[in-house]
């Protein structure tokens, strides 16, 4: 993997958030391909619950200043920067007061999902991609872990197709097992629809679910990883039904070597 570069975009990642698989593998693949001579950037929401002294996070101004629109409206992007102890690996934090300064991630204290969560993944997407272009730095992989991530693969692909920066990138999707119940705001199609993606690339977010995220960001990506053992049935045999590269679930003390190899055999 020497001198390959790989963005990482990820809905948590620890030590800023909690320890589940999300978190966990947005941090452990990105070391193994960090140790192995890669060049690697790290994206993620900068939630209000993330502890900005200890973590040691600072904006960055020279990146910061720019206005996203979301549905219409002008939404401000902050750029912040850490790194993480001992690894020598930087993290972005995609920011913004209205969607991030609240102290939770996804859901109120009653467990209630943000009604603005579809947004707050719009502008997450876009914040990543607009940063990228500013660093001018030419990802050959995207990996994208997590639902709050999930909508980067379709605005690559509509949004952002025209940009040469991004010609030869191609986009790997980890698909988890379910992080929240019910839906996302069903007016989702419609704002991304806003930003000029066709209706037909957004079938399956008439129902905003989990599973219909999910199933969006596989149909916008060049190879699949599944990332859960307990995988639901029904994404598992979507994703086989696609015709894309993937992978299925590796232990944790198997899955450097195989996601190297694939990698290297599926993606680049």
């Amino acid at each position: 993997m020497e001198e390959k570069r790989i963005l990482y975009v990820s809905s948590e990642v620890v030590p800023y958030l909690a320890e589940n698989e999300v978190s966990l593998m947005s941090y452990d693949v990105p070391k193994m391909v960090n140790d192995q001579g890669g060049q690697i950037r790290i994206f993620m929401p900068r939630y209000g619950n993330i502890n900005e002294r200890r973590h040691q996070l600072h904006e960055v101004i020279r990146l910061s200043g720019m206005n996203l629109v979301v549905n219409d409206l002008d939404m401000p992007l902050i750029i912040k920067v850490a790194s993480i102890p001992k690894e020598r690996i930087q993290v972005y934090f995609i920011d913004n007061d209205e969607y991030f300064k609240r102290k939770a991630t996804f859901a109120d204290e009653d467990g209630v999902l943000f009604p603005d969560n579809d947004e707050r993944a719009i502008f997450f997407a876009k914040g990543v991609v607009e940063t990228v272009k500013k660093l001018n730095w030419v990802p050959d992989i995207i990996h994208v872990h997590g639902w709050m991530a999930a909508l980067l693969p379709v605005y690559m692909k509509h949004y952002y197709k025209d940009e040469a920066l991004f010609a030869d990138t191609k986009i790997v999707t980890s698909v988890y097992g379910q992080s929240f119940d019910g839906n996302l705001n069903l007016e989702l199609s419609n704002k991304i629809q806003f930003d000029g993606v066709p209706a037909s690339a957004l079938s399956e977010l008439a129902i905003p679910s989990y599973e219909n995220i999910i199933k969006t960001a596989v149909n916008h990506s060049d190879a699949v990883i599944i990332a859960s053992e307990n995988l639901s049935s029904s994404l598992t045999k979507y994703i086989e039904s696609t015709g894309k590269p993937f992978i299925p679930f590796v232990p944790k003390d198997q899955f450097a070597q195989a996601y190297t190899s694939f990698y290297k055999d599926s993606v680049l």
